[in-house]
């Protein structure tokens, strides 16, 4: 005997929209005010201290040093991650991290790095572009001896990107780490946990306007010190 089909009769059934939203429509006007050769700081180091000031203060934005880390492994493929700004200088921005995690695993096999600050609030991004490379262990130990004590015992307690067999085991490592360093003890700094500074080669400044006529200007890095400024098209 003839019949419907399971899958006849599924197409009558309209699907679900998986998204409780019209992403499509969903979108904001920028402001007016945009950012202009003339207005650049000579470094863009100079620049990113500029902007950043503002977000920290004028901004309204909650940790305006979180930053998305993009690396690639060695056939390429790539991971992202949200990691906090520790330090810049003309040197570089600087970041902490386990060593033995999938991060530095990749920057091992591949150091070259993208950082994102996403400052969405003030309608700004800054895309850094560079390599990545290990700060020394007397500038790793300077900055583990400000970290609060129990971020310090977190540093021992977490294999960071290993599997765990639960909540309760990562628990139990924090609190006999807690119960061998009590407070107002020194925690040693570990050898597998240290900084990562990515010297830029490229820095990218990039303000929302109105239209989506954004502007984006980047330095690049030409040698001994000096920058470049290209305007890019939205």
């Amino acid at each position: 005997m003839g019949g419907v089909t399971d899958r006849e009769a599924d197409s009558t059934v309209p699907a679900a929209d998986p998204v409780p939203f019209d992403l499509a429509s969903m979108r904001k006007q920028y402001r007016a005010e945009g950012l202009s050769e003339t207005e650049l700081a000579a470094t863009p180091v100079e620049q990113f201290a500029r902007w950043f000031k503002q977000a920290a203060t004028d901004g309204g934005l909650f940790e305006p040093n979180a930053m998305v880390v993009s690396t690639a492994d060695a056939e390429g493929r790539p991971s992202s991650r949200t990691v906090l700004l520790k330090h810049f200088d003309e040197q570089g921005f600087v970041f902490y991290t386990n060593y033995d995690s999938r991060k530095a695993r990749e920057l091992d096999a591949n150091p070259y790095v993208s950082l994102l600050f996403p400052w969405h609030p003030m309608a700004r991004q800054v895309v850094v572009t560079g390599v990545a490379r290990r700060t020394g262990r007397d500038e790793t130990a300077a900055y583990f001896r400000t970290r609060p004590h129990g971020s310090q015992l977190g540093a021992w307690a977490s294999a960071q990107s290993t599997m765990v067999a639960g909540r309760r085991a990562l628990d139990a490592a924090y609190a006999e780490l807690a119960a061998r360093y009590p407070e107002g003890e020194q925690v040693p700094v570990p050898p597998h946990w240290g900084g990562f500074r990515v010297v830029p080669e490229a820095v990218e400044f990039w303000q929302g306007r109105e239209n989506r006529l954004h502007d984006r200007l980047r330095y690049v890095a030409e040698g001994g010190g000096s920058w470049r400024v290209e305007r890019l098209s939205p």
